[in-house]
């Protein structure tokens, strides 16, 4: 692809499901208004304005790399920015890297306090699943599995556990880390909709979902890295929270373990090996759903354009 349309298909798709992504997340979150106010309004304030919505365009594109309508997705994505939210939500409380600033603005905890934020978290986490069993039990089980002790939440124990410890660990033990902690919903986010274009009893064939799987992988782990690049290179107003976070908790990251230069540089092999696999997985879609699917049209763009996006964004 040339770099001139480079960004193009991304571009589209996120200008016609942006709004919608926004409006299944409305409909799916209860009204500020309903009883009990304060928790609402504050489950509100953390998911409205958004950041990027990564999550949940993954979910869309996921459905459409398996020959679904990405429409047929969107409760579900919506509910995986819930999950994502919660993250970020307990992710700032004083008990884990006590930030004060997200999304450009206080975080959680200090417009509406600890005990608020921890409710916040545990509404936005199980408002998620309700959403996920829209696209069905495949969904819910990979966004189980994505989240839990062997995913998400076990990535970012074992990211507490490494602040201010040696790096004995080195370059294996900050994948390991990053690979559950921010790759795993990344990839979750793809499976989850990719089920949402599944029928009744059927699965996804081995060849489609392992190229998925590993796409999924390369993406997670290239946009890991170039945030903790961002957090040494980017701005307060770039990035929409306080940069040197990292370096401020003595955090195990890439730039920490292999210096930001060679840090930069594997976020950018990973984002090609990711763009390479486009191909594979609409041809494995193709050999599975039929070669004149014309629901696949556009597919190869769209998931090398988010490969790079992972790496060049500034934010």
């Amino acid at each position: 692809m040339s770099s001139a349309l480079r960004g193009t298909a991304l571009k589209q798709f996120q200008s016609h499901y942006g709004p919608r992504i926004e409006q299944a997340l409305d409909q799916l979150l209860p009204p500020a208004g309903e009883a009990p106010q304060n928790l609402h309004a504050a489950m509100r304030y953390a998911l409205f304005p958004g950041g990027k919505r990564l999550r949940p365009v993954l979910a869309l594109v996921g459905c459409a790399a398996a020959g679904g309508d990405p429409a047929r997705a969107l409760i579900a994505a919506a509910g995986i920015e819930c999950l994502h939210t919660y993250s970020l939500v307990h992710d700032d409380l004083p008990c884990m890297d006590d930030d004060a600033l997200r999304r450009g603005r206080p975080t959680c905890h200090m417009v509406y306090g600890e005990a608020t934020a921890l409710l916040v978290g545990d509404a936005l986490l199980t408002l998620a699943f309700e959403a996920a069993a829209t696209a069905g039990l495949m969904a819910v089980r990979e966004l189980a599995i994505a989240s839990g002790s062997r995913g998400m939440v076990g990535g970012q124990m074992a990211d507490l556990e490494a602040e201010g410890k040696p790096r004995t660990g080195g370059l294996e033990q900050v994948q390991w880390i990053h690979d559950r902690k921010t790759g795993a919903l990344i990839t979750g986010s793809l499976f989850v909709g990719a089920s949402a274009a599944l029928g009744l009893g059927e699965e996804l064939p081995p060849a489609f979902a392992a190229k998925l799987r590993r796409y999924g992988d390369c993406l997670g782990r290239a946009f890991q890295i170039a945030d903790d690049c961002l957090d040494l290179t980017g701005t307060a107003q770039e990035l929409g929270k306080n940069p040197n976070a990292d370096l401020d908790h003595d955090k195990l990251t890439w730039p920490s373990v292999v210096g930001l230069e060679r840090s930069l540089a594997m976020a950018r092999e990973l984002a090609e090996e990711a763009a390479s696999l486009a191909p594979q997985i609409v041809h494995a879609a193709q050999e599975w759903r039929g070669a004149t699917l014309h629901a696949l049209d556009g597919i190869v763009a769209l998931l090398q354009d988010l490969a790079f996006a992972a790496v060049e964004r500034r934010s």
